[in-house]
């Protein structure tokens, strides 16, 4: 199971998401979970995981049509286990500042 971090800017950005995109983010948080416990073998395209140019180390995921969160890999905890920190969940002006 992967750990992760989550920083204050995520927690700052999820407290203005309405009830229902904080629901889709869930809902997606589960497939990506899902994708890294069997790692190894990418992200569910509904994702669209992929790395934010000009932001090295920052990574973007899709969880909504207007909804994106980024995220970095940080050093495992458990050998083997994928360690996530969470930056910024949103809308596309996330990316201003990811």
């Amino acid at each position: 199971m992967p750990t992760r971090r989550v920083l204050p800017s995520f927690w700052r950005d999820w407290d203005r998401l309405t009830p229902q995109q904080q629901r889709a983010f869930r809902e997606a948080l589960g497939v990506f979970i899902g994708d890294l416990a069997e790692g190894g073998h990418g992200f569910h395209p509904r994702l669209r995981v992929k790395r934010m140019q000009g932001h090295p180390g920052v990574w973007e995921l899709s969880w909504a049509p207007d909804g994106r969160a980024t995220f970095e890999y940080g050093d495992e905890i458990h050998p083997g286990e994928a360690h996530i920190i969470w930056r910024r969940v949103g809308t596309h002006s996330i990316f201003r500042r990811p």
